[in-house]
């Protein structure tokens, strides 16, 4: 039996076929004392600005490895008895009763157009929380976790195209790692309004004469289309960019050569998770540097955990806010616009 740290909870992972599942935090504070939770909770946010993750590794229906970030794994079980959702997309295998709370079941690899699971009670489901929900993946296989650099996390290949599932690729012992969009996944699966409510669309409408501008960067073409219809809903400008290192990139430019864009620049939107430079980097990044320092950064993602407090307030963001509200994601941006606009008005 190995013990791996993971948030704050311990993932134990049996190297024969049994579950892989996790002991609640209330089982941690009973087995391990406060004081053990308290050092995993440091040892978590010590990574914190320093371009890792770790990854947890697991298979479909051959031998190619995927891999998803522990931090959206609330725990990992053998597939349980699944109850059938009359009028469920196809995607979703079932029900199951976790923990007392019923959840959808996704078979993963059906939902990527591979094939499905032929016998669902073989596999293992991935309890995930992502946007605001717990939801399963079933799988057919696990592995390991893996700790790793975001600078070795690549965005997919340009030939991959528009449908692809894939948000980043990785090598592990000359073994392709695959990341999927599961955000992709979630969209086409359950799906959220996209629609901002009028008097917030009349809100941000009202601020056009500061003409604000807002950098979003995000690696998900889903997320990205998300907030970008937000804005625009908003009237509000915006520069859209695909991972941490190029934002930063682009940032430094701006400052380099005085755009205007800069001087309107009133919030930056990040996601967290990012192929070769995350949020909490570009974020650090960005306090380091004496032009940007006083950017407003508000970090959006589908992580969730208990843990983003304390992340947010170690690399020095602003706010966080999970995915994906687009009310929520508006009322945030007017908010932070209204600010930036009484700055503006003061400092004249």
């Amino acid at each position: 039996m190995i013990y791996s740290q993971t948030g704050s909870q311990i993932l134990l992972k049996y190297r024969v076929a049994v579950p892989i599942f996790r002991i609640s935090i209330n089982d941690v504070l009973k087995e391990n004392g406060m004081a053990s939770v308290l050092d995993d909770v440091d040892k978590r946010t010590k990574m914190v600005g320093q371009n890792r993750l770790e990854l947890l590794l697991f298979r479909l229906n051959d031998t190619q490895y995927f891999g998803i970030n522990v931090f959206k794994v609330r725990e990992v079980i053998q597939c349980p008895p699944l109850a059938h959702l009359p009028k469920a997309h196809p995607s979703i295998c079932g029900v199951a009763t976790i923990r007392g709370k019923t959840i959808p079941v996704i078979d993963l690899s059906m939902a990527i157009g591979q094939t499905p699971m032929a016998d669902p009670a073989r596999g293992y489901v991935i309890v995930t929380e992502y946007n605001r929900s717990v939801q399963g993946l079933l799988v057919n296989g696990m592995d390991r976790i893996v700790n790793m650099n975001w600078e070795s996390v690549l965005a997919p290949p340009k030939g991959t195209g528009s449908c692809s599932y894939l948000t980043a690729v990785t090598r592990l012992n000359d073994q392709l790692i695959e990341i999927l969009d599961v955000e992709k996944v979630f969209a086409e699966i359950i799906h959220c309004s996209l629609t901002v409510s009028e008097d917030l669309v009349e809100e941000g409408v009202a601020q056009h004469d500061i003409q604000p501008h807002v950098l979003v960067v995000d690696d998900s073409s889903v997320a990205r289309n998300q907030i970008k219809r937000t804005l625009e809903q908003m009237k509000i400008s915006y520069t859209l960019a695909p991972d941490g290192r190029e934002a930063l990139e682009l940032l430094k430019k701006w400052a380099d050569t005085q755009d205007p864009l800069l001087q309107r620049l009133s919030l930056v939107i990040s996601d967290i998770e990012m192929p070769e430079m995350d949020g909490y980097t570009l974020t650090t990044e960005i306090r380091k540097d004496e032009r940007l320092r006083s950017l407003y950064v508000m970090l959006h993602s589908s992580l969730s955990g208990v843990f983003n407090d304390a992340m947010v307030k170690k690399v020095g963001a602003d706010e966080f806010i999970a995915k994906f509200s687009a009310d929520d994601l508006a009322a945030a941006a007017m908010k932070r616009i209204k600010m930036y606009s009484v700055g503006k008005i003061q400092a004249a």
